[in-house]
């Protein structure tokens, strides 16, 4: 059995692909990427401590040098004189330049720090190296607005008008301080220190997360300190960075899911003091590209593998493979019910008879010729089935109505009314004329319209004024074609039902085109439908039982014998609606496909 062709094609299978390179190439690339990302995150933290602590150095030395111009005995003094209205406007600009060298000296003392400045808010501020400058555009500046507005003591890299006085462009992260108070909103005067956002990012950027992976610096309200692109270009991450800021834990690794359906790392830190928070973004594609490549790389040798491995499978099977592909696609050919392609596509018997597929194949072929012969006996059979059903209700029609005409004449006749007698039998023997004519299953809209109107003529002699009735019409009727007596029966259940619950019945015929569309509807001003005969429709329309609808015994066969030719001849193109019409009765609407002549 081992030497069998079955035995051979799976052999080389297993041994090329299962045991030898497919084990290998998962095991190895799993175990490579679980080593570097333990390595990359421990890497990440590591570096991020290490900013962290750098971050730590840069605001304590802000914090130092705000607390000494906030306690110093010169920013007293200074703040006293100018907010003294005795106090003349040459000793205020003194005590400005004054407060300008105190300032001077301040900064000098720290590296870090590029600017320190006092803004009042009668619209004067006092900067380092002789900066003193009276105007209130800097009142209208969204770092003066929140600061005073919400308390907000640190802003997020902006341009500064006292660093561009000194030739300095470059965006600066700030450190407000109220003067003389710690309420903002009690102050006349904040300190507001600067460092330039560069002193922040250099080392920043030597923090490295794959190739395209970007480490972000976010202040207490989730926004990014130094001006980076925002990190809302990573989808999800501003749910990632609420639910890190929300969070107990001070570092940490999170995995989401993208849009592409791989993962994003984000690595994070919380700053102490600030609340600050360091967060790192990258894509699992970029951080393990150099992987990615030797997984592709394994994936094309891999291919290569596979397409010798088919021509060998192709030379051991080809005696198998090509009458068994041809029988397969034979089979899809009688799926979608085209059996001479299945026949066309099949191996000629003297071909094939030699083997189990030869067998097979033949066998195939003469269960295609009998079950086509089998659909078409069946098919027939059932055409000529539909074509009975459709006649036996057709023929359901016509006596129920004669029937209660004969009446109607006998009545007449009895009351001596000459005219009418003769206006109902003009009028019925029109009806007969046409009702009579078995062989048309379709009519013109204009026939069964003029049979309508022939038996509205009828229903108005018996009726008199009790009953209004109306036929109206809409859009380009010429033409169409309709199943005979489509409407005859419901509006015959129209006048009956308002007549049982009204002294007078009102019923209305509507006929229009809308598109491609035909819609008939009949309404009336009986009781409506009950929840009873609202289920029995809802069934009805469902599943129209024929053999009940042809032995029904009631007399009651109006709607139901419509339903059942409907459904028989429009098949899917059929709907119906029901509900309650204007004169608060039934209305009746049938939905069908608007077919020509």
């Amino acid at each position: 059995m081992f030497y069998s062709l079955k035995s051979r094609l799976i052999a080389v299978f297993v041994l090329l692909f299962v045991l030898t390179f497919g084990t290998l190439s998962v095991v190895l690339f799993n175990e490579a990427r679980t080593i570097i990302r333990s390595y990359i995150e421990s890497s990440a933290l590591e570096k991020m401590e290490e900013y962290g602590s750098y971050v730590s150095m840069v605001q304590t030395q802000v914090y130092d040098l705000a607390s000494i111009v906030f306690n110093s005995e010169a920013t007293r003094n200074w703040d006293n004189k100018v907010s003294d209205p005795t106090v003349s406007e040459g000793d205020k600009m003194f005590a400005h330049i004054e407060m300008s060298n105190f300032l001077t000296r301040t900064t000098n003392s720290y590296s870090s720090v590029s600017n320190v400045a006092i803004y009042r808010q009668e619209g004067v501020w006092v900067g380092a190296e002789q900066a003193i400058v009276q105007e209130v555009d800097y009142m209208l500046e969204p770092w003066f607005i929140d600061f005073f507005a919400q308390g907000r003591h640190w802003m997020t890299a902006h341009t500064d008008d006292a660093e561009l006085m000194r030739n300095n462009p470059n965006p600066v992260v700030s450190m407000l301080m109220p003067i003389g108070t710690f309420e903002p909103t009690h102050a006349k005067s904040v300190m507001k220190v600067n460092v330039n956002a560069d002193y922040f990012l250099r080392p920043l950027s030597r923090i490295h997360l794959g190739e395209s992976g970007t480490i972000y610096l976010l202040d207490d309200r989730g926004e990014s300190m130094l001006g980076q692109s925002t990190y809302g270009d990573y989808p999800g991450t501003a749910e990632a960075v609420t639910e890190i800021r929300g969070g107990v834990s001070r570092s940490g690794v999170m995995y989401r899911e993208n849009d592409q359906g791989n993962q994003d790392i984000i690595v994070y830190k919380k700053l102490p003091r600030t609340n600050w928070t360091l967060v790192g973004f990258v894509t699992e594609e970029d951080l393990y590209a150099p992987l990615f490549k030797l997984r592709n790389s394994m994936i094309i040798f891999a291919s290569v593998l596979l397409v010798v491995a088919v021509l060998a499978a192709i030379w051991l099977s080809h005696g198998v493979t090509k009458p068994l592909s041809r029988l397969v696609l034979a089979m899809r050919q009688v799926q979608r019910g085209d059996f001479d392609s299945a026949e066309q596509r099949l191996p000629e018997p003297q071909q094939s008879m030699t083997s189990e597929i030869g067998f097979a194949t033949t066998t195939f072929r003469t269960m295609v010729g009998q079950l086509r012969q089998h659909i078409k006996t069946e098919f027939e059979l059932k055409l000529l089935r539909q074509q009975a059903e459709y006649k036996a209700l057709l023929m359901q029609i016509n006596p129920h109505f004669l029937f209660n005409t004969l009446e109607l004449m006998s009545s007449l006749a009895m009351q001596r009314r000459t005219e009418d007698t003769v206006e109902v039998i003009e009028s019925l023997g029109k009806m007969m004329r046409f009702s009579l004519k078995f062989s048309d299953d379709l009519v013109t809209l204009e026939e069964e319209l003029r049979y309508v109107q022939d038996y509205v003529t009828i229903l108005q002699v018996r009726f008199g004024d009790r009953l209004d009735i109306r036929l109206t019409r809409e859009g380009d009727l010429e033409g169409l074609t309709v199943i005979k007596f489509i409407l005859q029966p419901l509006i015959e259940n129209s006048v009956k039902y308002s007549f049982r619950h009204q002294e007078q019945a009102i019923v209305r015929i509507a006929v229009a085109r809308r598109e491609d569309r035909l819609h008939l509807v009949v309404s009336d001003n009986g009781p409506g439908l009950s929840p009873e005969a609202d289920e029995k429709l809802r069934g009805q329309l469902t599943s129209v039982q024929l053999d009940t609808m042809l032995d029904s015994r009631t007399g009651q066969i109006g709607l139901g014998n419509v339903l059942a030719r409907c459904r028989l001849y429009y098949g899917e193109r059929f709907e119906m609606q029901w509900g309650t019409g204007e004169d608060g009765g039934a209305r009746i609407e049938l939905i069908l496909h608007a077919d020509n002549l």
